[in-house]
């Protein structure tokens, strides 16, 4: 595996960033299982996003969905694990989601 098939698996985890593996890495399958797994961590957020914007307007309840940040976060730097160590491996909870084919 080449050195920029790596960089672009470890974007993946950014945001949006996931696109730059799916653009100038098509033919890596490397590359594009973690914009994969990115592009499901940063669809997960925007939906983690707005649960969160309209569960802080739930009196003594809304604060636990924050907790959910906390999960995402914790999946990022598990998938950004996974792209250091150069393996393929599913994050917990999404990495189910087969977005890109």
């Amino acid at each position: 595996m080449s050195s920029k098939e790596k960089s672009l698996a470890i974007l993946s985890y950014f945001g949006p960033l996931f696109l730059l593996a799916v653009l100038l890495a098509p033919e890596s399958h490397f590359a594009r299982y973690h914009a994969n797994q990115g592009l499901a961590l940063f669809l997960s957020e925007v939906v983690v996003g707005v649960v969160v914007a309209i569960g802080r307007h739930i009196p003594l309840f809304g604060w636990t969905f924050q907790l959910l940040e906390i999960v995402l976060v914790v999946l990022f730097f598990l998938g950004l694990a996974h792209a250091i160590r150069e393996v393929e491996e599913p994050l917990p909870l999404i990495g189910w989601m087969q977005i890109l084919s």
